[in-house]
């Protein structure tokens, strides 16, 4: 097991959301709500458990408002967040009081923008603006999904310049939570180590994960290059699955939560480690009936 120096800091985010969202046979309310309330006791930092994006778009989390009535929040200090697309869903998610974080994809690829979202970057920093209006009057905060952040396949410009100065531009709007989103699963070991050493040289502020999707052969690179250039905080899903459905690669699946706990060290981390072996028993069991 990998020591580290700075262990106490690293801050887990696991999405449950992500996993499932691909998912066709549609996993029923009730075992949704089984899962996640295991992973609440398990001690993340963050649960990204729900989507308010059109249920035309991602059927499988339409009971997202269901779900979070039924979590269970006493006894745990994990907080909460969903992803969102649009003002409308920002409007809807907002009103719950369980959220802590709203999430919503920002593409530096206009291509990709245009392909998840429907609206262009312009049109997609308008609606920054207005879900940055909805939190702050709601006692939320936006994380912003900078997708495309590692490379783009799409024949958009791409260099990691380009993605610090977005980074620049929408934190001057009042932004202070980002992840840098791996979408397609291409980032290596130097897009990595350019982007997160410019970043984290830059904006020491602001709240600056990362959200790798990955091969099983890949993923210790991958989180390895950006912890020593870095990053603290990392986005993952137990067994690695699921991924991107907009960009989607069968080869390629989230970040498995398990390898990085077993990377930086479950006790040091805090986590529950009876609950957290709990938890990947119910992901293999969830999954493999519904995928």
């Amino acid at each position: 097991m990998t020591t580290l120096s700075n262990i106490g800091s690293i801050k887990l985010v696991e999405c449950p959301r992500d996993a499932m969202q691909g998912v066709l046979d549609f996993i029923p309310t009730t075992l949704k709500i089984e899962y996640m309330n295991t992973l609440l006791k398990v001690g993340f930092h963050t649960l990204d458990c729900g989507s308010f994006v059109s249920p035309k778009i991602i059927p499988q989390m339409r009971d997202t408002a269901e779900v979070l009535d039924h979590l269970d929040l006493i006894n745990t200090s994990t907080q909460l967040s969903v992803i969102v697309a649009n003002e409308r869903g920002a409007k809807e998610a907002v009103t719950f009081d369980q959220i802590d974080f709203l999430g919503y994809p920002f593409s530096i690829s206009n291509t990709f923008q245009l392909r998840n979202t429907n609206t262009s970057m312009d049109d997609s920093v308008n609606t920054v603006r207005s879900i940055l209006e909805l939190c702050h009057s709601n006692d939320k905060n936006l994380v912003l999904y900078i997708s495309m952040g590692f490379g783009n396949p799409y024949g958009d410009e791409w260099n990691a310049a380009i993605v610090s100065d977005w980074i620049g531009k929408l934190s001057n709007l009042g932004v202070k939570f980002f992840s840098i989103s791996d979408t397609v699963g291409i980032s290596n070991q130097e897009s990595i180590q350019k982007v997160f050493a410019l970043i984290t040289k830059y904006y020491t502020h602001l709240d600056i994960g990362a959200h790798f999707h990955t091969t099983t052969e890949d993923w210790l690179i991958k989180v390895e290059t950006a912890y020593q250039n870095g990053c603290v905080k990392f986005d993952g899903a137990l067994r690695g699955f699921g991924g991107c459905p907009m960009a989607k690669d069968d080869l390629v699946g989230n970040m498995p939560t398990e390898n990085m706990v077993n990377y930086f060290g479950i006790d040091q981390m805090g986590l529950d480690p009876i609950v957290f072996q709990d938890a990947i028993l119910q992901a293999d069991h969830l999954f493999k009936t519904y995928l």
